[in-house]
């Protein structure tokens, strides 16, 4: 008997400290697993915090598809979305390529469709990228991605997975191009640029706002067909989240227009390759420009 009351006791109180420890976060920041997103969504946690009573939480190192997935059903309030995949993945890719053409009609979409209100621009654009080694730039007089197709059979190609499958990846780049690689090589994100220096690959796909572009080196051909649209990065946040916090609304539309494409691969270059955390380099911007206190 008084084992019986020893472990209902204990049960009582472990639940008791469990439910304390993992008190659930008023609002949830999901991210991608990539440096720039877990960079952005910290920024976003940061803010709210700083600005608000409320608690705020990451979920980071989500999938595309679950991230947006997750948006719809309530698991994650707000997050970072670039215009360019939204557009990509939920339309019928199409001829639009103006910046704010393809903006609207995101924008319309997210709000008539799925509830979901999208935010004003943070100010870059985090386009595909289509890299390749210096001196093979050089050796070829590459400026532009039709210059590559002229001599594409000559080189290995390596990319994300999400390239590789993406409506606005690899296999319409090369219809449109007339591209025809000696192989291609599906790789992780890190993999491409260790991949590329060790002359395995010679040409990568990459993000225009990647600090590894700088460490390593390469150069960023010209879209001259303009295949790619414009990917501006945009916070997006469910109006059932907005209507129960409407202050969240001016609180994160302070970072409309603060990051530039220069300022982003700065950020990135910090963690990808002087190993700051995601969190400091987040901190350390909004700091310097005043949108949280010191």
């Amino acid at each position: 008997m008084k084992k019986t009351v020893f472990l209902i006791a204990f049960l009582v109180f472990f639940g008791i400290f469990v439910g304390c420890t993992n008190k659930k976060p008023d609002i949830v920041i999901g991210t991608d697993g990539y440096t720039e997103q877990l960079i952005l969504g910290q920024m976003i946690k940061l803010l709210i915090e700083d600005n608000t009573k409320l608690n705020a939480s990451c979920m980071n190192n989500l999938a595309y598809d679950v991230l947006f997935a997750d948006i719809k059903t309530g698991v994650v309030d707000v997050y970072v979305e670039y215009t360019g995949t939204f557009f990509g993945n939920h339309h019928i890719y199409s001829t639009i390529r103006e910046d704010m053409g393809v903006y609207d009609l995101n924008k319309r979409v997210l709000e008539e469709r799925y509830n979901i209100l999208m935010l004003e621009p943070l100010g870059f654009n985090n386009t595909y990228a289509i890299a390749v080694r210096a001196d093979v730039a050089a050796e070829y007089s590459l400026k532009t991605i039709s210059d590559l197709a002229k001599v594409s059979s000559n080189f290995i190609f390596g990319g994300t997975d999400a390239f590789h499958s993406r409506y606005d990846g690899l296999a319409n780049l090369k219809r449109i191009y007339d591209l025809k690689y000696k192989e291609e090589k599906s790789m992780g994100w890190i993999e491409r640029y260790f991949a590329i220096d060790n002359n395995e690959i010679q040409v990568c796909s990459s993000f225009s706002t990647d600090g590894m572009l700088l460490e390593h080196n390469l150069v960023v051909l010209e879209d001259d067909k303009h295949f790619f649209p414009p990917y501006h990065a945009v916070i997006i946040i469910r109006n059932e989240t907005t209507e129960k916090y409407p202050e969240l609304l001016d609180i994160l539309n302070k970072l409309s227009g603060k990051l530039s494409d220069d300022i982003m691969i700065g950020l990135n270059y910090c963690v990808d390759v002087q190993g700051e955390t995601p969190i400091s380099v987040a901190e350390d911007f909004l700091k310097t420009d005043g949108l949280i206190r010191k």
